[in-house]
């Protein structure tokens, strides 16, 4: 799924739009069902913006499309006038550059979801504290990546950065919330924001536990290892031996 950072990043690529009255379509009959584009075609863009993994896109006349990409979905902008093959969802078209959403299951004409969000780990600055929080006031015996993974305590962080964001710490994923002390809770929230910031501004960085099964930890060499965590059974990355915590299954 994407994550906070890939969204953010559409939205700054998507300002080339911004203040241009659109041509809207689409071809996708999934989403002309919903009848979108005859609700925003010809409206002036007047912001794109971005919460957690949630793209914001707001119309004159107080018209607003939410875009949530689920697994699969991904946003394409570049210079007008290109093929287009298949059937995207939606089609925005300015005077010299156009943006194409493929496989974008989720477009309310509304922002009524983003009221059950935390903050986004991608303000500038974050607001740390009141991610603090709601992670005092979430259950204590869940584990503390599942926790850092909730939408409704910080909105953003998605696998690979809970996983690099834990790794640069040295804290576990499978330490119980309870036993996470707000010192820690605050380093990892804070480490997290600068690596997916980093990430937003264009300084790439090598992962260092993320997908990387059975690679020696860059660290202390130990094998990295994964497992499900959580009802959604989230993929967690870490390394055992640095990060410290008590797995389910004894790893």
């Amino acid at each position: 799924m994407p994550e906070g950072d890939t969204v953010h990043r559409v939205a700054n690529r998507l300002q080339t739009l911004v203040g241009e009255q659109l041509e809207v379509t689409s071809p996708h009959p999934r989403a002309q069902a919903e009848r979108i584009a005859e609700r925003i075609d010809g409206r002036r863009l007047e912001s794109a913006g971005a919460h957690g993994k949630n793209l914001v896109l707001r119309f004159d006349g107080g018209v607003v499309l939410r875009s949530h990409l689920r697994m699969s979905g991904r946003w394409v902008v570049r210079p007008r006038g290109g093929r287009v093959s298949g059937a995207p969802w939606l089609v925005l078209r300015g005077r010299r550059a156009e943006a194409i959403l493929w496989n974008g299951p989720v477009l309310d004409l509304h922002t009524r979801a983003l009221a059950r969000l935390g903050p986004d780990i991608l303000e500038r600055p974050p607001r740390i504290d009141a991610m603090l929080a709601r992670l005092r006031t979430s259950d204590g015996s869940r584990w503390f990546g599942e926790a850092l993974l909730d939408q409704s305590i910080v909105a953003g962080i998605g696998n690979k950065w809970l996983a690099e964001a834990l790794w640069e710490t040295e804290l576990s994923p499978w330490r119980r919330l309870v036993d996470v002390g707000d010192g820690d809770r605050r380093r990892a929230l804070e480490t997290a924001a600068v690596l997916m910031r980093d990430s937003v501004d264009g300084r790439a960085r090598r992962n260092r536990v993320y997908r990387l099964v059975g690679r020696p930890c860059p660290r202390c060499g130990t094998p990295i290892r994964s497992y499900g965590q959580g009802d959604a059974n989230r993929m967690t990355y870490w390394c055992s031996a640095c990060q410290v915590g008590t797995h389910p299954r004894g790893a």
